[in-house]
C-alpha cells in the first residue's frame, strides 16, 4: 500500500516542481559558514596590523591568503555571490 506523500513527491519530481526547503536550509547554513570565514579573515587582518605579532607576520599573511582562497572557492561552489550582494535576501 502506497502512501499519498510518495506519489505526490514522484509527480513533483516528474513535473519539475519539487519543493526547495532543504536547498534553502543548506544555502542558509552555507551563508552562516561564509560569515564565519569573514570574521576569521577580519581577525587575521587585525593581527597583521598588530606590532606585537610582527615576528610571525609571514605565517599570518599565509593564513590570510589561504582563508581568502577558501572564501572565493566557497562563493563559487555554492553560488552565493548574488545572495550576499542582495541585502533583501539576508
Amino acid at each position: 500500500m502506497k502512501s499519498e506523500g510518495s506519489g505526490r513527491r514522484r509527480k513533483d519530481i516528474e513535473c519539475g516542481t519539487r519543493r526547495r526547503g532543504a536547498q534553502t536550509f543548506r544555502r542558509g547554513r552555507a551563508i552562516v559558514f561564509y560569515r564565519q570565514l569573514e570574521s576569521k579573515r577580519a581577525t587575521l587582518i587585525n593581527q597583521l596590523e598588530s606590532k606585537e605579532l610582527q615576528t610571525i607576520h609571514p605565517v599570518i599573511a599565509g593564513e590570510l591568503k589561504a582563508t581568502e582562497a577558501i572564501m572565493n572557492d566557497f562563493l563559487e561552489l555554492f553560488q552565493l555571490n548574488e545572495i550576499l550582494e542582495d541585502p533583501q535576501e539576508n
